[in-house]
């Protein structure tokens, strides 16, 4: 995927595209969707029909003249900032359209043939198959086979994955390379309907839906505008009964300036390049409510394994029982090891090699040994040969075992069990027939950087909850290791379901993450709800944004994503708010001065004229919004605080610096005006 740096906001690809699109977004019917700058339009054509008709009786024109361009400025500059946020979506895009080609398939017409269709002929529950070099054609399941595929087109990530049939990594994505291996798929997407077509559509914007909090705030902006409506047209009323001559144009002017033009104009690039912010993150939000919530999410739901820590437990530790050398105990627990391809098998493989000095091609099995694969129903494996059975497992598994063959677990093995069970540890028992020999430390590993993501969740005001299989003494010590606020242990598949709903009955807002079959209808439960691009169909149907990385850890940066957009919003409405009550302060004074000397007092900024004043609003109120399009779509800096610091903080900024600034900039637009005038 192409990812756009933050610096190229006017990149010069973007800008003709951009101006464009202002221009066409002036056609009313699509600017009546932002009813503050259709207002403002509707202003525009008033000033420009009064203009055209002073310029045609003779009229002085210059000052309605100035007016109206400068209006015609203000909807164009924030027709711009929507046009640019939509523009750089669509190239993002494009660049995904171009991921996809006029690719072909081997469909599968019965079980020994094939026959080579278009990709664009696939229907859903076709059967098609994909061998090495081959682009896959559409989004599918993996029913035979394993390959290694490239997914940097969907992605943007280089390093190729696996997927077989069967499990949580079963689903493939069309615009995907494999790398190797040959697999059979079914397609479970129609023409229109994959993946990548969901992905360009969103990205375009073309089915963005407004949040609820974008509509809250609208519905605010549209009350404001009604009010000063009231006010300005009252106004009129009243300069006129004190015989106050004040334009049309002036009026549309004031107007203008006291409705929060800047926020209003500003609204839909934010909306926009939030669901972008989210895309260069590798997100791929399918709901507007799901991006909104992801900033008012207050519980964040978290498995232990793959998310928390790195899914894979480690040896560490080899304990012996009393009477037993430290040699024995490891060689009889590699030897256990040597079949065992798991992730903790390998591990134990390792360490033991380590502690031994030897090469892993120094050790080999006996001849004519039977290897015992681990199971669930047993939870031991080992070896047996020669009438020597060797198992390493659970405490239980390698009791019962060692009671059937006439031994017992010595009590120092069972403290050694207890105490690294206690520590958040895995105590593996490792027996030789009858005799204990000792115990295998197994340890979760903590992600590198898991302890400070959920310290800045906490400050965030999330509480954090993990969910997992493990037994309470276990999971309480990784909770206490990795800084977890709650924990679930010895969860079911349906515990997910269960807590997600708990707490939303006690009015919190819910995140969670998930890749499985088993997640979806906590994914579907759940307020934000992020599927993993690695796992299954179902867990991405049920979910409101995919994660096309497939890192679980993405969930915090999806929650701190939707607080910026928030904050963003806010931020910018403070500002939009305070700039107009210093309009206000170089409007009125300037219009009623001449007849009320007093509010003189007012003209604290000692503007020239009141045409001057007016004009000098006008043209501020204008370049205001081009301004402070970078901010909007970049996003203003999240920082975890309190929401007194974050009130705080907003005010200080941008309500105080929304408040000054106006000052300054229509006082230096106003000695602008008043030499260009002297000079001229």
């Amino acid at each position: 995927m192409t990812r756009e740096p933050a610096s190229g906001i006017f990149r010069s690809g973007l800008l003709p595209q951009a101006v464009l699109g202002a221009f066409t977004k002036l056609n009313p019917v699509k600017l009546v969707k932002n009813p503050v700058m259709f207002i403002v339009e509707i202003g525009s054509v008033l000033t420009t029909v009064i203009t055209i008709n002073d310029i045609y009786s003779g009229e002085p024109f210059l000052l309605n003249l100035q007016i109206t361009l400068w209006l015609w400025f203000t909807v164009l500059f924030a027709n711009f900032a929507e046009a640019l946020a939509e523009t750089r979506s669509k190239a993002q895009a494009a660049s995904l359209r171009r991921a996809r080609s006029e690719a072909t398939a081997r469909r599968i017409i019965t079980n020994n043939e094939t026959e080579v269709v278009a990709a664009t002929e696939l229907v859903k529950d076709d059967r098609i198959i994909i061998g090495e070099g081959d682009l896959i054609p559409g989004d599918g399941e993996i029913e035979q086979g394993v390959a290694l595929i490239d997914e940097s087109a969907i992605t943007g990530e280089s390093a190729p994955v696996v997927r077989e049939s069967g499990g949580d990594r079963s689903a493939v994505t069309g615009g995907c390379t494999v790398l190797s291996g040959t697999i059979r798929v079914r397609v479970t997407a129609n023409p229109g309907e994959t993946f990548l077509d969901r992905m360009i559509s969103m990205v375009e914007a073309a089915t963005r839906q407004k949040t609820p909090n974008e509509r809250a705030l609208e519905i605010i902006l549209v009350g404001l505008t009604a009010v000063f409506l009231t006010v300005v047209v009252t106004l009129q009323a009243y300069a006129g009964y004190m015989a106050v001559a004040i334009t049309v144009p002036v009026l549309v002017s004031l107007l203008v300036c006291l409705m929060p033009t800047t926020i209003g104009g500003l609204l839909p690039a934010i909306g926009i390049s939030g669901m972008a912010r989210l895309l260069r993150h590798n997100v791929i939000a399918l709901s507007g409510r799901a991006v909104e919530a992801a900033g008012d999410v207050d519980v964040v739901l978290l498995d232990k394994t793959g998310t928390i820590t790195l899914g894979n437990r480690v040896a560490t530790e080899f304990i012996t029982a009393p009477g037993v050398a430290d040699e024995d105990l490891v060689e009889t627990a590699v030897l256990s090891s040597i079949a065992d391809e798991t992730p903790e098998g390998r591990s134990i493989m390792t360490l033991g090699k380590e502690y031994l000095g030897v090469r892993g091609s120094d050790i080999r099995a006996p001849e004519k040994a039977v290897f015992i694969p681990f199971s669930v129903e047993t939870r031991m494996s080992g070896i047996s040969w020669d009438g020597r059975d060797i198992r390493k497992g659970t405490r239980d598994a390698i009791q019962k075992f060692v009671t059937q063959q006439g031994g017992s677990v010595p009590e120092a093995v069972q403290e050694a069990v207890n105490s690294i069970a206690r520590v958040g540890g895995t105590p593996l028992v490792v027996a030789d027939g009858p005799q204990v020999l000792g115990v295998i430390r197994l340890k979760d590993v903590l992600k590198q950087d898991i302890r400070d993501r959920l310290h800045l969740l906490r400050k965030m005001g999330i509480t954090s909850v993990m969910v997992t299989g493990d037994n309470p003494q276990t999971a309480a010590a990784i909770a206490g290791e990795a800084g977890i606020d709650e924990f679930v242990a010895e969860a079911r598949p349906e515990t997910k379901l269960e807590t997600i709903r708990a707490y939303q009955q006690d009015g919190h807002l819910v995140a969670m993450i998930g890749d499985g079959t088993n997640d979806a209808p906590a994914l579907a439960q759940a307020d934000v709800a992020v599927a993993m691009n690695a796992g299954t169909e179902v867990a991405r149907e049920a979910a409101n944004m995919v994660d096309l990385d497939s890192n679980p850890t993405k969930l915090l940066d999806i929650v701190e994503i939707g607080k910026q957009i928030l904050i963003t919003r806010g931020s910018l409405t403070t500002f939009s708010i305070a700039n107009d009550v210093a309009k206000y302060f170089a409007i009125l004074p300037a219009l009623f001065a001449a007849a009320y000397p007093s509010l003189g007092l007012l003209n604290i900024m000692h503007l020239a004229t009141p045409e001057s004043a007016v004009l000098s609003a006008v043209i501020f109120n204008a370049l205001i919004i081009p301004c402070l399009i970078p901010l909007s779509l970049r996003g203003v800096r999240y920082r975890p605080e309190s929401t007194e610091d974050l009130l705080r903080r907003n005010i200080l900024i941008f309500g105080l610096g929304g408040l000054l600034l106006p000052f300054i900039g229509i006082k230096v637009i106003d000695w602008v005006l008043v030499v260009s005038h002297a000079a001229a």
